[in-house]
């Protein structure tokens, strides 16, 4: 999963791939959403079942705080942390909005990355770096960047295909 924002438009890319060990059970899932009225777009990297738990509490955080990005990925964080069931769940988050974009773990961790790009995720890593390189290598909007980056993660990573999902705020 990449998160590119640039030139005032932010795009989160996942692909579509889940996976059991070894074994890939899943093609075409859906790993990128937007969320509270269009107005965030999140994505996430590990367990699915994980994941869509902390989509349902992340957007419930958004509706406490009133859309708020950043109080509520800090108040999932720490809901993440301390809670007995939540702490064993298996999944990173990447949340953006029009200002911020954020990288959430299970460890308590918000991270706000200097550059704007959040990569997690199997093929995160490969998807970052070629996103890093388009930026500063092309005149391709924030979408266009974010599908051909994990286009190239899905070359490199056996776990990453190229069944996308983008959304754009």
């Amino acid at each position: 999963m990449v998160a590119v924002r640039h030139r005032s438009q932010v795009a989160v890319a996942g692909d579509g791939q889940v996976s059991i060990g070894n074994t890939i059970v899943k093609a075409g899932a859906r790993k990128v959403r937007k969320l509270y009225g269009d107005r965030v777009v999140a994505g996430f990297a590990g367990a699915a079942a994980d994941a869509f738990t902390l989509f349902a509490r992340f957007e419930a955080k958004l509706e406490e705080h009133r859309g708020n990005l950043s109080r509520a990925a800090v108040e999932l964080a720490k809901d993440w942390r301390s809670d007995r069931v939540l702490r064993r769940l298996e999944a990173l988050l990447a949340v953006a909005d029009r200002e911020h974009s954020f990288i959430v773990s299970g460890t308590g961790d918000v991270i706000e990355p200097d550059d704007g790009l959040i990569g997690i995720g199997s093929g995160g890593p490969y998807a970052l770096a070629a996103a890093r390189a388009l930026i500063a290598n092309s005149d391709l909007d924030a979408k266009a960047i974010a599908t051909e980056a994990m286009r190239v993660a899905a070359t490199i990573c056996v776990f990453t295909n190229d069944h996308l999902t983008v959304e754009v705020l």
